[in-house]
């Protein structure tokens, strides 16, 4: 499928559904650059490669911007997310969304999916897509480059991901429990601080009804 091909794995790699990851779609990119092969240049296969990133990455921030709070709406409340939590994110991605967004498309496994939890906290839309952009250039740019220098054995990166994969997810994984715990303390103090009000208020409501002696 040549470029047209790449565009495509790339967009629905960063959507979140990849057939394939980028640490196997880009290197291989670069491998056809050194070959040679029909119109797999330096700029083209970057080019290509960026804007399938970006496209996907937009399709699934359109997606949480517009399913993501309907969802939290209906469920939310069930794991702990209400509306506050809620508008706690919306102002994290206005203060930090641009730096988080450029960085995470450095990640693996973050990379595919930042794009909807900034849609559902409705981040600027041009500057979700600026700084996405910001971030897809470095990371293709390293992954071709490495096609083009290791050639067929450029296969050998797949699994040196797969190792970063397994870290961040457990380090994703550790942060989620922490976050878990830290939500179950919070809301067992919130349920203790109002049955602990709710005595002393009920006494005091009875001491005033008593009649004076």
């Amino acid at each position: 499928m040549g470029l047209p091909g790449l565009f495509a794995l790339m967009l629905v790699e960063s959507f979140g559904v990849p057939p394939l990851p980028s640490e196997v779609i880009l290197p291989f990119a670069g491998v056809l650059i050194v070959r040679g092969t029909a119109g797999f240049t330096w700029p083209t296969v970057l080019a290509v490669a960026v804007a399938g990133g970006v496209v996907g990455a937009i399709l699934a921030y359109e997606a949480g911007r517009r399913g993501g709070r309907a969802l939290i709406h209906r469920w939310g409340a069930r794991v702990g997310i209400d509306e506050k939590v809620l508008h706690r994110s919306e102002e994290y991605f206005d203060r930090h969304g641009r730096v988080t967004v450029a960085t995470a498309r450095l990640v693996p496994v973050l990379r595919a999916y930042i794009s909807y939890p900034a849609g559902a906290a409705k981040m600027n839309r041009p500057a979700f897509v600026a700084y996405t952009a910001i971030g897809c250039v470095p990371f293709a740019a390293v992954l071709i480059y490495l096609g083009t220098v290791l050639g067929n054995n450029f296969t050998v990166l797949q699994h040196y991901f797969e190792y970063l994969d397994v870290a961040v997810l457990a380090v994703l994984a550790l942060l989620l429990a922490f976050l878990y715990v830290r939500w179950m303390r919070d809301r067992r103090d919130r349920a203790t601080a109002a049955t602990g009000a709710s005595p002393s208020s009920s006494s005091d409501t009875a001491r005033g009804s008593e009649p004076p002696a």
